[in-house]
């Protein structure tokens, strides 16, 4: 067997369980989900569960970073800002069900705490290959510091908008943060909005 077979067998399986994680967190509080109701809907044995995922939070962040962050690296990487948050929030629109079962997640493995770290994770990445290392005017303003701050109000934005149930469109959404995130504090409140 080749490295590249194991390879995709390997994501095969974590894929799999992934699902059935998503399937089950659509119909159950992440704290009634055991690790025994994933292997068993997934068809594997317990330690395969632990081959792949130290616990069930670190499959949420698995999901997190396969099904919305890493999709949206070649956009920005390519300055194509709202069609990559156009991308991400209409991911997260398309398992609406499973996201709004996610956000319900709080404590030290926090929904938001994952996708907070996954975003940073991403905008760093972003960063770091489009600039190399940076080096402001006020070496405070570093690129983990640039990366947690946007990653923060991404978050944020995703967040409520899951939980006031959809209201507005992925493009419309992904606008507005282009907009609040372009302008000044001050100049969005002189607006008339």
């Amino acid at each position: 067997m080749t490295d590249n077979t194991r390879t995709t067998e390997k994501r095969g399986t974590k894929n799999k369980m992934a699902a059935c994680f998503k399937t089950l967190l659509r119909r159950m509080p992440m704290e009634k989900i055991t690790v025994k109701d994933i292997t068993d809907a997934a068809g594997v044995i317990r330690p395969t569960f632990y081959n792949h995922f130290k616990d069930k939070y670190d499959m949420l962040e698995y999901i997190v970073w396969y099904d919305l962050i890493s999709p949206i690296k070649p956009l920005l990487i390519n300055d194509m800002i709202i069609e990559g948050l156009t991308l991400l929030f209409s991911a997260i629109k398309n398992e609406k069900e499973f996201y709004k079962q996610a956000v319900k997640i709080e404590g030290q493995n926090s929904f938001e705490t994952i996708a907070r770290e996954q975003v940073a994770r991403l905008l760093k990445e972003v960063m770091v290959e489009k600039h190399g290392e940076m080096h402001t005017t006020y070496p405070w303003l570093s690129q983990d510091v640039i990366a947690t701050y946007y990653a923060q109000s991404m978050v944020y934005i995703a967040i409520e908008w899951i939980r006031t149930d959809f209201l507005i469109q992925p493009k419309e959404l992904s606008e507005i943060y282009e907009y609040i995130s372009t302008h000044s504090m001050m100049d969005i409140m002189s607006v008339s909005m």
